[in-house]
């Protein structure tokens, strides 16, 4: 699912839209100077956001060389490229120093292709004493066979964990004074009575788009392992997420221990501060923007 949106030609916000990465700017008081690491980055709309609304000065990271080009060219155009760069790595094995940036955030695709806890524990590694680190995770909200959890993170193009499991790993590489927030609309999103409980592809383009994609999934996976594997998994998800409502999208964030650039030390000590957030689009796009 998360591939072929990246396969789409417009410039689509992650899970969670416009609104979340607000959000983000708000609860880790972005400011002009910051610099801030977007990990499973895509084509960089996140990080374009807080570049634009911020002034902070963006990096991204993704696996796939083809998005890195994608977003190198569009910060280009965009007259952007001071204040933005891009590189291909994986999630588990960051090209950067320890203690680089004052914000680094793992997007839906961190853990795709990597443990999980060593994609976290990479984020905290490059992350300055005192500065933020700050997930945005699909979540299993039920418990879920091992089976379907395979199924379920092959179409999706990323692997949700119980968000106990996130503030676990982000407790034991360090991170403290945690707060969690649910961004699942129950009206639009992942919903028990709805045909497409997930915003799918036939949601999400209008039929030129989709047979441009699908023409590019061929072209990148062919017939079988690309188009007739979506069809196939649209189907089973479809099956499994109708009767039952067993993913969210949460966004979780927290200070990295130790002391920050103004002397004052942060302990990481666990801090109780869940605060839920609904009624928001699971995708959202940059003001219609096509890129």
């Amino acid at each position: 699912m998360l591939d072929l949106v990246r396969l789409s030609p417009r410039r689509l916000f992650p899970p969670g839209g416009e609104d979340l990465y607000r959000q983000i700017g708000l609860l880790t008081d972005l400011s002009p100077g910051m610099e801030v690491l977007g990990v499973a980055c895509g084509k960089g709309v996140a990080l374009e956001y807080f570049v634009r609304e911020y002034g902070v000065h963006g990096t991204g990271v993704d696996e796939d060389p083809d998005l890195v080009g994608a977003a190198e060219a569009h910060f280009r155009e965009a007259g952007l490229s001071k204040d933005g760069a891009f590189q291909t790595a994986p999630p588990s094995d960051l090209p950067f120093r320890d203690e680089t940036f004052d914000l680094v955030m793992g997007e839906v695709g961190l853990a795709a292709t990597v443990n999980p806890e060593a994609a976290i524990r990479e984020l905290v590694r490059v992350t300055r004493p005192g500065g933020r680190v700050v997930l945005v995770q699909l979540v299993w909200q039920a418990p879920v066979s091992e089976e379907r959890k395979e199924v379920l993170s092959r179409h999706l193009g990323a692997r949700p964990l119980m968000a106990v499991e996130l503030r676990r790993l982000l407790l034991e590489s360090g991170v403290g004074e945690l707060h969690t927030e649910d961004w699942i609309d129950a009206g639009t999103a992942f919903r028990s009575k709805a045909r497409k409980p997930f915003p799918d592809f036939a949601e999400l383009f209008n039929i030129n788009e989709k047979l441009g994609i699908l023409r590019r999934a061929r072209r990148r996976w062919g017939w079988r392992n690309g188009v007739w594997t979506v069809f196939q998994r649209e189907m089973e998800v479809h099956r499994l997420l109708t009767k039952e409502r067993i993913l969210g999208l949460n966004l979780l964030l927290g200070i990295k221990a130790g002391p920050s650039h103004d002397g004052t030390v942060k302990t990481g000590e666990a801090l109780d501060g869940d605060h839920q957030t609904s009624g928001l689009p699971l995708f959202g796009s940059e003001d219609g923007q096509e890129g």
